[in-house]
């Protein structure tokens, strides 16, 4: 791959601040193409695990650290999509991207166990919204990945193929798959204080186990999708429809009774919820909301895509 120099790139001898600079921007880029933090920090562990096996001689031929860096990790996670489909089969329920919080709720709070800001793990933009991951979930390995390197991190066609292992116009036409994938689940847009002003009537309908209200709130074909891994309970199928979906869950609040509380926050970048239960945070919502009504709800409750969450 004809490399591209990157700011802060020391040609001669990339040192260690140089090399663990490119952290966010791994981390960003495997996050966005496997939709979980804890595989995204694997692959940067791996990315720099082949640098520094490899010698001082061959580091410095190599003209821009950062660039090789991000070609590796893009490979290794290539390769883990193409796996990913095969370990689905056997994931209990529906599977959904881990969610993330807002960098001040962090687990770790001012520093990650290995040092790290955590600012320096996910940057929030459109394309982490948990509806957008999705649609990228549905996507074939080629395409999220020839899609995210040139959409959103800007490489040009020609080394997204030689990352990819197609020709620039192959390359092409997977990315426009992708947009045209992403352009068909659009929803028409709603402003974040909208959003949370939808989010928040959910959550007093909720509590208050107010069927009508609940439906008011929902879309009539909304669908509601829970991911428990097999380690939590909850329902295994998607719920589908307005009135189906206010009865579940107000089914929901009455068999938690007062152990539960809900809190309003950010998932992904945009307003959500999460579920307390006897003081521990057992589950994180995300919403879609179209139209200002809820298209689509996520529920994540597999204990080990909430590591990074933090309520104070």
């Amino acid at each position: 791959m004809t490399t591209r120099a990157e700011p802060g790139d020391d040609q001669s001898d990339p040192g260690l601040s140089t090399i663990m600079s490119e952290r966010r921007r791994l981390i960003n880029l495997a996050y966005r193409l496997l939709g979980s933090l804890a595989d995204a920090e694997d692959v940067v562990q791996e990315a720099y695990a082949r640098w520094y096996a490899m010698s001082a001689r061959e580091q410095q031929a190599i003209e821009s650290p950062g660039a090789w860096l991000m070609t590796v990790a893009s490979r290794i996670c290539l390769n883990l999509l193409g796996s990913a489909r095969a370990r689905r089969e056997t994931y209990v329920g529906d599977w959904i991207p881990e969610p993330l919080p807002e960098p001040a709720e962090w687990l770790t709070g001012g520093s990650g166990a290995d040092g790290t800001d955590p600012a320096d793990r996910v940057t929030l933009d459109e394309s982490v919204t948990m509806a957008f991951l999705v649609v990228l979930d549905s996507m074939t390995p080629a395409e999220r990945v020839a899609f995210v390197l040139h959409d959103v991190f800007r490489y040009p066609f020609g080394e997204v193929a030689e990352i990819v292992g197609r020709t620039p116009a192959a390359c092409r036409q997977l990315a426009s798959s992708a947009r045209r994938r992403i352009r068909t689940s659009q929803s028409p847009a709603t402003s974040s204080a909208g959003q949370a002003d939808i989010v928040r009537q959910f959550r007093t309908a909720w509590e208050a186990k107010d069927i009508d209200a609940l439906i008011g709130l929902l879309d009539p074909d909304a669908v509601a999708t829970a991911d428990g891994g097999g380690l939590a309970i909850t329902h295994l199928h998607p719920i589908v429809g307005s009135s189906q979906i206010a009865r579940a869950y107000a089914e929901i609040a009455r068999v938690s009774g007062d152990r539960t509380t809900f809190l309003e926050c950010t998932v992904n970048g945009l307003p959500g919820l999460v579920a307390q239960q006897d003081g521990t945070l057992s589950t994180v919502f995300a919403f879609e909301i179209a139209a200002d009504r809820i298209r689509h709800i996520w529920a994540v409750r597999n204990p080990e895509k909430l590591r990074p969450w933090r309520i104070s």
